[in-house]
């Protein structure tokens, strides 16, 4: 491992910021800073995007393998189905995996709950149905094993599990995979998790694909969990976290109903929080066409993650880039739409014993993993791990080779709407995409061939 004095520095940089908020969890938004709320009674737990069943459609045998965008678009006329050729062609991935960078040497570690069996086998279904050589995988579980396949919740961490995996894989074919299970989706246990990965230092990038409104985070855990960050980025680990699939909105912390808010852990800014796009690819081969921000809250009520924090101070990297005093999400994104889908294997565990099948998958879920694949080629270029690496993605952004480091993306909204019962449907008002960062797409997606490197060279 190699952590430069330049990464030292710039990780106390980013975590001064975020040093009050840990310490004493006051409230700081927009405008003057309020009250902090009671902590709740209730344990708190992660959620993932694929706990909701809209995000995911089984696919018929016919369609795959081999399916491209096109074989989906025939059978199920508006929507794809991206393979990895497919994703990795529009975001420009292809050219590096060409010139062998393709994260040999670096460890990806992917935090997830539940010990969901039969991720092993699943991933290599996913590599014999894409050509993809098998990884080195190894799955840890520091506070033992714990499932049960007839619950519906772990049924969905196996399925978010599966993509997590296969997804980061199919980004960085000769990356190692380290994957932490925690022992159920609490907020204590996912901690546990991750504070694991971090002290025993067993990755070079870290992605978690869950989170829950801030608000609901005790302030013990947001201290804790903040603390946790700073060890990670201080031995040069990147961190990544979806930014979640409600639009402007989270779930309230009874999860009776919705509000507006943002997701933690993709609030610190230690971390580098993906939002969400809806990409096309109509051009055969799977060639960049466009791409808006990812709302489907119309069909599935999901939509890309974004907004201002009530807890968590504007971080110095994002002065001159957004407005207020509030640290503001998502910083980056990439494709995470559901009729634009991704597809994946997934086994009894997540099909709840009915065997191995083939699915589509959206929600940010699926970025957070991709985009730690792009850090371990990063880190691979570099020859040295990446560190905490939003002051740079901001620098690069604000810079004139933006056009040729990003996507911009500057159609749609994160607007989300909701049926609160009875069809009375309920709209959170969002963000709209703009030119250069936005709420709702941060940057926007990447153009990794150009980007990658630069963000080597810069680390």
């Amino acid at each position: 491992m190699h952590v430069t004095a330049r990464t030292l520095r710039r990780s106390a940089a980013i975590g001064a910021t975020a040093a009050a908020v840990a310490a004493s969890a006051v409230l700081v938004g927009a405008g003057a800073p309020q009250a902090a709320p009671a902590a709740p009674a209730a344990r708190h737990r992660v959620v993932p995007a694929l706990s909701a069943q809209p995000h995911i459609k089984k696919l018929p045998s016919k369609v795959v393998p081999g399916a491209s965008p096109f074989d989906c678009q025939q059978e199920f006329e508006g929507f794809y189905c991206y393979g990895p050729d497919e994703i990795r062609t529009a975001y420009s991935i292809t050219p590096l995996l060409d010139r062998g960078k393709d994260g040999r040497g670096r460890t990806i570690v992917i935090v997830d709950a539940y010990a969901a069996p039969g991720i092993a086998a699943d991933l290599k279904a996913f590599d014999a149905t894409f050509g993809l050589p098998d990884p080195q995988l190894r799955i840890v579980r520091p506070q033992g094993a714990n499932w049960d396949p007839k619950d519906p919740e772990q049924q969905g961490w196996a399925g978010e599990t599966d993509l997590d995996v296969q997804w980061a894989h199919a980004v960085a074919p000769g990356a190692k995979i380290v994957l932490v299970q925690a022992r159920s989706s609490d907020d204590a246990d996912i901690l546990a998790a991750t504070r694991w990965a971090v002290d025993h230092n067993v990755g070079d990038v870290i992605s978690q694909s869950f989170g829950e409104d801030e608000r609901c985070v005790t302030p013990a855990i947001a201290r804790a969990q903040h603390q946790v960050f700073q060890k990670a980025t201080a031995k040069g680990i990147t961190l990544f976290a979806s930014s979640g699939d409600q639009g402007s909105a989270q779930p309230d912390c009874d999860g009776d109903s919705y509000r507006k808010a943002v997701s933690s852990p993709a609030t610190d800014p230690l971390v580098t929080a993906v939002g969400g796009t809806f990409l096309d690819t109509t051009v055969p081969g799977g060639a960049y066409l466009e791409e808006a921000t990812w709302n489907e809250s119309d069909t599935y009520e999901a939509a890309g993650g974004g907004g201002f924090s009530r807890l968590v101070r504007k971080p110095w990297f994002q002065s001159g880039v957004v407005r207020g005093s509030a640290r503001a999400v998502p910083d980056v994104a990439y494709n995470a739409g559901i009729d634009s889908g991704v597809i994946c294997v997934f086994g009894d565990a997540a099909t709840g014993g009915q065997g191995q099948a083939y699915f589509l998958v959206g929600g940010t879920s699926a970025g957070s993993p991709q985009w730690a694949g792009l850090a371990a080629i990063g880190a691979q270029i570099a020859h040295h791990r990446l560190g905490a690496i939003n002051d740079d993605l901001y620098a690069l952004g604000a810079s004139r080779k933006a056009k040729s480091l990003f996507h911009d993306i500057t159609g749609g909204n994160n607007a989300f709407t909701y049926n609160a019962g009875s069809d009375n449907f309920v709209t959170v008002p969002g963000y709209a995409a703009k030119k250069g960062w936005d709420p709702a797409t941060g940057w926007g997606s990447p153009i990794a061939s150009a980007l990658v490197p630069a963000l080597a060279r810069r680390a």
